[in-house]
């Protein structure tokens, strides 16, 4: 059985950099400012040949109000399911009423328990050793986790019960779907809605979500990782340096994702930084879906207006899917997987180069390019390119020409044909090398005098 060891203990003690040197990555945010983690953050890490799950969660204040309770009961799951619990303390600040609370709902708890003393340089560690005595654990270790010390003898102790070489049994991951958006427009509402439970704190405040949170999760049989991203604001509002790594981890979160559903705030409409996000979508090549959120709240006039707005300005989107939406009640949300298979299906679809071939010979015949110099280009054949957006490129002569209406209208004839539901596509052009160009025909004596010949009768015309 693969351990699972949860980190607990108060805010800005260290847990996330722990987090990130067990896991040798760096997916928690670190900053020294406390109450950044608010979700449980999971990770696989491996010493020597022992592997294991870490889990991440935010810190207990002690407080049982609004955001900060919903943050406790995110540790407090992730207590539960844990195998070993590391509770971690801050070595210099010493112990103070919040680790004595800690304590008592981790003995409750039951489970395997080691103090891990974090920031031990520059402290005297027999003196620290003394003052956390007090809290009735009789397992210690002294590590400095931002400076990698200690953290080799800390994962032997812990796990030194537990066999090697195991089989750690992870489960395929499927499709990856980003959901993102507007600050405070229901998307962490809505994982927790696909989920079926309270997977991630959503609380009615912007800016809740600070990391991009990956939550696997498994429908009729197949495997899917949502992943949970901070809500992106425009760039001239964005001034703290936390929110400004939130904002890089969400769209990176695009970047590495297969399908993004972009969840938008029915009661706003369609907004600048909305198109803005889109706009970023599209650069990636990523599959999208719309899910138009808190569409039970509106009145039936204003329902009408905004769906005539939404299909005024996303025009350029026709491909994408668009589901209105209730992600606090469940209205509409179901039916949000099907576009999102869809949408993943058509993003790694397989084309051979005669289905392509035939379909470009159809649109040129259909629409011929224009003149150019009074010479048209002309397309030969095509065949697929890529994948995750499908890619095709096309071959022909004087490609570099085409008009860009052209090629727009190119690329809307083969998502049409191809009937692709949910995800863009990139048409590439090569243009045919001449194999002559650079070669110059060098003319023979007689071939020179005929020339000089020609020349002067042409001189004479003049």
């Amino acid at each position: 059985m693969i351990p699972v060891i949860a980190l607990i203990g108060r805010p800005n003690v260290g847990k996330s950099t722990l987090f990130n040197a067990l896991t040798r990555t760096r997916d928690a945010i670190v900053a020294n400012e406390p109450g950044l983690t608010r979700d449980r953050q999971y990770g696989i890490g491996k010493v020597g040949d022992k592997k294991f799950i870490v889990v991440d969660t935010g810190g207990l204040s002690g407080e049982q109000q609004s955001l900060d309770d919903l943050m406790a009961r995110q540790t407090l799951l992730a207590l539960q399911e844990a195998d070993i619990v590391l509770f971690m303390v801050d070595a210099r600040a010493g112990i103070n009423s919040g680790d004595e609370v800690i304590a008592n709902l981790v003995r409750k708890a039951g489970k395997a328990t080691t103090v891990v003393l974090n920031k031990i340089d520059g402290v005297n560690p027999e003196q620290a050793e003394a003052d956390f005595f007090t809290l009735g654990f009789a397992d210690m270790a002294l590590v400095a986790a931002s400076q990698r010390k200690g953290i080799s003898s800390l994962m032997e102790q812990v796990l030194a019960d537990y066999p090697e070489d195991q089989e750690l049994d992870i489960r395929p991951d499927g499709p990856s779907i980003a959901i993102i958006g507007r600050p405070n427009v229901g998307k962490s509402t809505l994982i927790n809605r696909l989920v079926g439970e309270e997977r991630v704190v959503a609380f009615d405040q912007p800016g809740t979500t600070r990391d991009s949170i990956p939550v696997p999760f498994e429908r009729n049989g197949k495997h899917y990782t949502l992943i949970d991203t901070a809500g992106v604001r425009r760039r001239g509002k964005v001034h703290e340096t936390v929110e400004k790594f939130s904002v890089i981890k969400a769209l990176d979160a695009i970047e590495k994702a297969n399908v993004v559903v972009i969840v938008i705030d029915a009661r706003d409409g369609i907004t600048d930084q909305d198109l803005t996000l889109l706009g970023y979508v599209l650069d990636s090549g990523r599959a999208l879906v719309l899910a138009i959120n808190k569409w039970d709240g509106l009145a039936p006039e204003q329902r009408d207006y905004n769906k005539t707005e939404l299909h005024r300005r996303l025009s350029f989107i026709d491909f994408a899917t668009e589901h209105f939406i209730s992600a606090l009640h469940g209205t509409g949300v179901g039916d949000l997987m099907k576009s999102i298979d869809q949408a993943y299906d058509s993003a790694f679809r397989q084309f051979n180069t005669k289905e392509l071939t035939d379909l470009l010979e159809e649109a040129v015949f259909k629409h011929n390019p224009p003149l150019h110099n009074g010479r048209r280009a002309k397309l030969r054949y095509a065949h697929q390119g890529g994948k995750n957006p499908p890619i095709i490129i096309i071959h022909g002569s004087k490609t570099d020409s085409l008009a860009d209406s052209y090629k727009r209208y190119l690329t809307s004839f083969f998502i049409k044909k191809l009937k692709l539901l949910g995800t863009p596509i990139r048409v590439e052009f090569k243009k045919a090398d001449n194999p002559y160009s650079e070669k110059r025909n060098t003319l023979t004596k007689r071939q020179q005098t005929k020339k000089q010949r020609m020349m002067k009768f042409v001189k004479k015309k003049k």
